[in-house]
């Protein structure tokens, strides 16, 4: 898709495959070495399908189709944040040892 007609997915509502309603395109992630959009980050997600209603990236390789609204051809069942482990602090070894 041409860059010029790809700002105008700006602002779209973007719908799964069984007709969910996932949220609007905030912006597109695009290569600039090849001057092709490679994914749709949307936001304001629906929290059905992604925890904490964050932003996604969608490769641009799962839209179906575009037109009034984007719909995927593919999107996870539901999207979760991803936990960093806490790892316990090291303890102290004994004063004077």
């Amino acid at each position: 898709m041409p860059l010029e007609e790809a700002s105008e997915l700006i602002g779209l509502q973007v719908y799964t495959s069984q007709g969910l309603y996932l949220g609007n395109v905030g912006n597109l992630v695009v290569n600039v070495d090849d001057n092709k959009v490679e994914g749709l980050f949307v936001s304001n997600t629906n929290p059905l399908l992604v925890e904490g209603s964050k932003a996604v990236n969608v490769p641009f390789r799962w839209v179906s189709a575009i037109g009034d609204v984007i719909i995927l051809r593919y999107f996870p069942k539901r999207v979760a944040i991803k936990r960093t482990s806490k790892s316990k602090p090291a303890e102290k070894p004994p004063v004077g040892e």
